[in-house]
């Protein structure tokens, strides 16, 4: 089974009735329980993490703009610009 770590927590009333509930239906700790529904929660997070590729891509175009030498009267880019790539 692995080495588990304790901790401790607090949940609303309701949230222990249906706990129990659900642990004695399913013939489950109420630990089991939590630590299931612990990792369908950090599923989902693990698809939204953002992409250090396009981090990587945005940096390395900004760092372009930055060394472009500044024309008189303004700059030498427009919003189209940035939208189109």
């Amino acid at each position: 089974m692995g080495i588990k770590v304790r901790k401790q927590i607090y949940i609303e009333p309701y949230q222990e009735k249906l706990l129990k509930e659900m642990a004695q239906q399913s013939g489950t700790s109420e630990a089991e329980l939590i630590r299931q529904a612990i990792d369908r929660h950090l599923r989902g997070f693990a698809s939204t993490r953002p992409s250090l590729d396009a981090w990587e891509k945005e940096k390395a175009f900004i760092a372009e703009i930055q060394k472009r030498v500044p024309l008189p009267g303004g700059r030498d880019w427009n919003r189209t610009d940035l939208h189109e790539r």
